[in-house]
């Protein structure tokens, strides 16, 4: 077994191959209140919860009347229309079997809701290796703040110099970074290199980071 007792897991673009369909989602949603948002804007936004996500992308409070009429749309038409279409990320079910059989904890630390979460791990054919979830739904501020990473952290059990983080945007290694856990990035966000600035290390996805398992931050 080594050093590492927990990993916290961000979900959407690190096991579940989904920022694309979350910006078009958001796209469609939009426009459906003629509000015309290109996808690039969004698109580089994904990784950030709604809270922060719709002030920079459509310039009004997600808590405003429109904010949650939008953020309810986009929500619905991502889970009906575009969850049935989206894979896992390379690898991902066998690397978190891997951590299962080192005795490390696997907790989930994302930005999506918790009325979605468990159809995401789902999806990602990894509902049974997650042992606890971090949601927007149980913190104020979403990423890059750190209060989810925070809260995933309490739940992992461990200190926070026994975990390390797995994220796939610069939002993730804000958060990790700004809550005190070493990182792990993955090129499966479509983030370059220079952008995941901060990382411990960076991998293409979870079958390379597994390939490189003994020497990498886990090992």
């Amino acid at each position: 077994m080594t050093g590492i007792r927990a990993v916290i897991l961000d979900l959407d673009g690190t096991l579940l191959d989904s920022n694309d369909a979350h910006a078009q989602a958001f796209v469609i949603a939009g426009r459906e209140f003629g509000l015309n948002v290109e996808f690039d804007r969004i698109r580089r936004l994904i990784g950030m919860g709604g809270d922060k996500l719709i002030p920079k992308a459509f310039g009004f409070s997600s808590d405003s009347d429109l904010g949650q009429k939008l953020s309810a749309r986009k929500t619905e038409l991502f889970m009906d229309h575009f969850l049935i279409q989206l894979e896992p990320t390379r690898g991902a079910r066998r690397f978190l079997l891997r951590l299962r059989d080192e005795g490390i904890r696997r907790v989930v630390a994302t930005s999506s809701g918790a009325a979605s979460v468990r159809r995401l791990l789902a999806q990602a054919g990894i509902e049974d290796l997650i042992e606890e979830t971090s949601t927007s739904s149980e913190v104020r501020a979403s990423k890059p703040d750190p209060e989810i990473v925070e809260a995933a952290l309490d739940k992992a059990g461990v200190p926070a110099s026994q975990v390390v983080m797995l994220g796939d945007t610069p939002y993730d290694v804000e958060a990790a970074t700004r809550a005190g856990i070493q990182i792990v990035a993955l090129r499966t966000g479509g983030w370059t290199d220079p952008q995941l600035h901060g990382a411990a290390a960076i991998y293409n996805d979870p079958a390379d980071l597994l390939e490189h398992f003994a020497a990498s931050p886990l090992g």
